[in-house]
């Protein structure tokens, strides 16, 4: 599922939410490894009524979080 909002007038782009089993579908981990990403923190989310969802910039984050921590080591 795939919830996109765009202004173009005031230079919003396009906000793709994904959902929980997307997230972890895309980084082919544990649907409770996504859960425990989102409780530390690590991962950002939002809820909208009864339903989680994951930006795509927050993975994308994530992702540039992690490949900065093996640059380090």
């Amino acid at each position: 599922m795939r919830d996109e909002i765009t202004q173009t007038n005031t230079g919003i782009e396009a906000l793709e939410l994904l959902t929980v089993r997307e997230a972890y579908m895309r980084l082919r981990i544990s649907k409770w490894k996504l859960y425990d990403l989102i409780r530390t923190r690590l991962l950002g989310s939002v809820q909208i009524g009864r339903r989680r969802f994951i930006p795509a910039d927050a993975l994308r984050s994530y992702i540039q979080q992690l490949q900065q921590r093996e640059s380090f080591a």
